[in-house]
């Protein structure tokens, strides 16, 4: 019995990747430089994709592949697949929510501690000797009390605002609706953004959210408190954020997307008041390796006429 095709768009960890090469005929997409060559081969026999969230699935590829069945992405974030187009050829995605969800909101206390805290500049004052020669370091900011604004309160939302509550921050949020919480729920953005302290995104990217933080947000944040970004670049119009940092518009930042990565303006990377991180916050290889199993799982299940595991509404 012949082997189901399946082209790799991005790869997996290599233990999962093993597997599918295993059950499947893989063809890599991912690794020939002449991929137009490769589809004129494989193309019409191809019936999954397996995808990143960096990657994604653009509708441009899915034309090529006329018997393609699923996609299958490792990523909670799907803004770089064109679900729509897959959506209207009945081609199902998966994604691999949940498993990130601890990883990402430990990450995002990480980046508030380091923010407030001024952790990264600790750092270097013990290590180039300035301790020993200057003393004691700056004052920084504490964290209890404070108000923690989140955009977006779903899954990685909620973990990082049970996080900051054992911080003793308070929590408020905004979002499509109003949630079954306690905590205090902001119309807008920017009615938010005024009542935080740190105001956090966790929404998802996209075009519906693209350049959600501009100048207003942001002028609205105001000089005391910190923006933190764990979403998507495009979420924050970067070059307000730049211009408010310089300005003192907004005290600092803590990012680990960006508008153009991983090629980050160095007028952004050089800011002292900037806390960066290389868009790694589900990067532990334990989570890594549950995200690159629910690709694996999903592919399987689809292909035994099961149901999915994490299927896209």
């Amino acid at each position: 019995m012949s082997k189901i095709d399946i082209l790799v768009v991005q790869n997996i960890l290599p233990e999962q990747m093993a597997v599918l090469d295993r059950t499947y005929a893989l063809h890599r997409y991912d690794q020939v430089q002449d991929k137009a060559a490769l589809l004129g081969q494989v193309a019409d026999k191809v019936r999954g994709v397996v995808t990143t969230g960096g990657k994604g699935f653009a509708a441009a590829l899915l034309e090529q592949l006329p018997k393609l069945e699923i996609v299958a992405s490792s990523g909670v974030g799907t803004d770089t697949i064109d679900v729509a187009a897959c959506k209207a050829r009945g081609v199902p995605v998966t994604n691999t929510p949940d498993v990130l969800n601890d990883d990402v909101a430990d990450l995002g206390i990480g980046l508030i501690i380091s923010a407030l805290r001024q952790m990264p500049k600790g750092h270097e004052y013990v290590r180039s000797g300035e301790w020993a020669k200057y003393g004691m370091m700056g004052f920084t900011s504490t964290l209890t009390g404070k108000t923690l604004g989140i955009v977006g309160l779903g899954r990685i939302g909620k973990e990082l605002a049970r996080r900051a509550e054992a911080l003793k921050m308070r929590i408020a949020y905004t979002g499509r609706s109003r949630q079954a919480v306690d905590y205090d729920f902001h119309e807008t953005v920017n009615e938010l953004a005024k009542a935080s302290d740190v105001l956090a995104l966790t929404c998802p990217g996209g075009e519906a959210t693209r350049n959600l933080i501009g100048p207003k947000e942001l002028e609205a944040l105001g000089s005391k408190s910190w923006l933190v970004n764990l979403s998507r670049g495009s979420v924050v119009d970067e070059p307000a954020l730049i211009k408010a940092l310089r300005e003192g518009t907004i005290r600092g930042a803590a990012l680990d997307v960006y508008a153009n990565e991983p090629h980050v303006s160095p007028a952004l990377s050089n800011q002292p008041n900037v806390v960066l991180y290389p868009h790694h916050s589900s990067g532990s290889i334990e989570t890594r390796t549950a995200m690159s199993q629910l690709v694996v799982d999903n592919l399987a299940a689809h292909f035994a006429g099961k149901p999915l595991l994490t299927p896209l509404s």
